[in-house]
């Protein structure tokens, strides 16, 4: 079988009058009287948005043909949207019409392009084109493992641990195993490794210990932070692999913490704080996250990721960058013995072996959207996009999975109300939208029916589930011009905190650098139309397209029982329900932001691969979003940093096995 490159694959899908599944919404251009000849020569130009620029498409017409197409995607994400432009061109070419597939994984930009591209066609042949939905299908996203010739395969490599994917979990993975003395190789897709999330949750570190000994009611009982995250996942959860984040999360900060102030540029510290302690309502929040920070000396430029990849020269690892898995290699005992890459610059494949064991650190599945759309359509109609969040494509899922590796039952995601979209438009996932970090401030939030509709206060996805029951599910965040006193006064804890934490810890954005980025200049909220400011609670309905009376019988309530100082309607806590009474008034619409992926294929304590019946895929390890077993249902944000203290936990225990083997 002849092997087709990556390119090849794409403009033979692109070209292909065959649908792919899940294909763009933007859909069918249909011309009235689509005949030859009917161009008026010329070039033309058109954008339209992507995920995170506008699209610019620009076309050459003679007489009776499209001849050349240009396609601007550099504002896009390099390795999604940003990678595709060639090939789109080249199908938009090969199918003479804007009536091209998407790209599977780079949805959004494509459908971008082929907008900028009928709009281009309409300009040429002065015939509007309209572009219709195409039906949404479920694919076979899982698919088989890539048959790949022999002949093909024209570079070998050995190796003892092979780490595939260098984020959060293949940075931690790394470095351990190095230091454990063994030889290391990275692989990654990426032209530079990814950075870090900088959140990180721990139980029992030195600097959690220190902060408590000044302050007792940050402490955790370990019992009772397993029996919560176990009710968050209503037991869909490998109670094991809990207890291993809560027994070996400290030292991984310890260790981690030593390494990053050994070099005089940062500092750990502990966010110390629980909220209001007098009020503390109804979900309880543990002070388990861990920040680094630079110190005043430390360079500008420099981050997290430029100390570990110092770290990883010294320690001489190894890198194979704009590289990609394509598919795990096992022997006749089914143990994993290394990987198939593709080097991304020239196309050649690689033989990588790996005589210790493979850690897969390669991420979850959140741009992949033929596998969003069959395993978490709520998630796809919530979110909106906006330009930060994960890069993880599925490709590490579905390698485990062609591997005989189990997956979780319940396909979860991390999301946050951090993103928005304007007054005219609704969530979901064709929807792009605005960065919004305001948006996790518990203020008074209405459906599109002026209504209020639940308790604003409590986990992100908990807000974000209550706007799925609601209209479009979409809400408006609506606060004052005292927003200021109040978002000091809800005493959030984790990364929406705006203010100082109760033991001086930095909070990750303060108030007036959000203020600012939605107040000020011609890219804020407020200039480009999310953001809507009136004098009258009338008036700010109507610039957010919601019914003025029944909004404004919604805020006359909220603000009596702020007056009273109980919620009888939802029960949220007194020192949140703040009234909007004091002109001038804000609202905005808000959705979902889709971070990442927190379902993958099940792993046992050793952090091994492991099949439907239990048993372990040898040579198999893994960390992070590619692996499942510890959260369903949602992410329980009040353990701050949670996920990314799992994953790098996880990472150094997997680290540690496989190195001593």
């Amino acid at each position: 079988m002849k092997n087709i490159s990556r390119k090849d694959f794409l403009k033979g899908t692109l070209a292909s009058g065959a649908a792919l599944a899940a294909a763009s919404v933007i859909g069918v251009p249909i011309l009235a009287g689509e005949e030859k000849g009917k161009y008026t020569p010329g070039t033309y130009s058109a954008k339209a948005k992507g995920i995170a620029s506008d699209i610019e498409v620009t076309m050459t017409f003679d007489e009776t043909s499209i001849t050349d197409v240009v396609i601007d995607v550099s504002g896009e994400t390099p390795d999604i949207g940003g990678a595709i432009g060639e090939d789109m061109a080249q199908a938009i070419l090969d199918a003479q019409s804007a009536d091209i597939d998407a790209v599977s994984g780079a949805t959004v930009t494509s459908d971008a392009i082929r907008a900028a591209a009928a709009d281009c066609i309409s300009q040429a042949s002065g015939t509007e084109v309209v572009l219709t939905e195409k039906e949404e299908t479920v694919s076979d996203w899982l698919g088989e493992p890539p048959a790949i010739d022999e002949a093909d395969i024209t570079e070998e490599l050995e190796t003892e641990v092979l780490v595939v994917g260098c984020g959060t979990g293949g940075w931690i993975a790394t470095m351990t195993a190095a230091e454990e003395g063994a030889k290391v190789l990275v692989v990654e897709k990426g032209e530079t490794a990814t950075k870090i999330r900088e959140d990180i949750g721990s139980i029992d570190s030195k600097i959690q210990q220190a902060e408590i000994e000044k302050d007792p009611g940050l402490a955790i009982d370990k019992m009772e932070a397993l029996q919560d995250i176990v009710r968050y996942a209503s037991g869909y959860v490998d109670s094991d692999l809990i207890k291993v984040w809560i027994n070996e999360s400290g030292e991984m900060v310890d260790w981690l913490t030593d390494l990053i102030e050994s070099t005089g540029n940062w500092y750990m510290s502990l966010e110390g704080g629980i909220g209001n302690r007098e009020d503390p309502g109804r979900d309880k929040a543990y002070a388990t996250g861990h920040s680094p920070h630079k110190t005043e000396d430390a360079p500008e430029e420099l981050s997290i990721s430029d100390t570990f990849q110092e770290h990883c020269d010294e320690l001489g690892v190894e890198w194979k960058l704009q590289t990609a898995m394509v598919k795990l290699e096992q022997d006749d005992t089914g143990k994993v013995t290394g990987i198939i890459a593709q080097d991304l610059t020239d196309e050649h494949y690689i033989r990588i072996k790996a005589s210790k064991g493979v850690i897969m650190a390669a991420g979850g599945y959140a741009t992949n959207t033929d596998m969003m759309l069959a395993l978490q359509p709520m998630t796809m109609k919530m979110k909106v996009n906006v330009p930060i969040g994960s890069k993880g494509d599925g490709s590490a899922i579905k390698a485990m999975l062609w591997a005989g590796a189990e997956m979780d039952p319940c396909h979860t995601s991390m999301m946050f109300n951090r993103a928005s979209c304007l007054p005219t438009e609704t969530a979901g996932y064709k929807t792009n939208g605005k960065w919004f970090w305001f948006g996790e401030q518990p203020f008074l939030k209405v459906n599109l029916n002026g209504e209020r509709f639940c308790n604003e206060s409590g986990p992100y996805e908990f807000m974000l589930h209550s706007m799925y029951m609601q209209p479009y599910h979409t809400y408006c965040d609506i606060f004052d011009a005292n927003s200021k006193e109040y978002c000091e006064q809800f005493d959030e804890v984790g990364c929406c905190r705006l203010f100082p934490f109760d033991n001086g810890a930095l909070s990750n954005r303060d108030f007036d650098g959000c203020w600012k980025d939605m107040m000020e200049g011609e890219n804020s909220h407020l200039e480009t139309g999310y953001l809507q400011k009136a004098d009258t609670l009338e008036e700010l309905a109507e610039k957010l397209n919601i019914p003025v009376d029944t909004f404004v019988k919604t805020v006359e309530r909220y603000n009596e029982l702020a007056a009273k100082g109980v919620d009888e309607d939802y029960g949220k806590e007194k020192h949140r329900l703040t009234p909007v009474d004091t002109a001038p008034f804000y609202g905005i619409r808000t959705c979902a932001w889709h971070l990442t992926t927190l379902d993958g294929c099940r792993i046992n304590t050793d952090m091994q691969v492991i099949r439907e019946d239990g048993t372990p895929i040898e040579g198999l390890y893994a960390t992070g979003d590619c692996t499942g077993g510890f959260f369903a249902n949602n992410y329980p944000n009040l353990f701050t940093g949670l996920a990314c203290g799992r994953t790098m936990t996880f990472g150094r225990r997997a680290a540690k096995i496989v190195a001593g083997k």
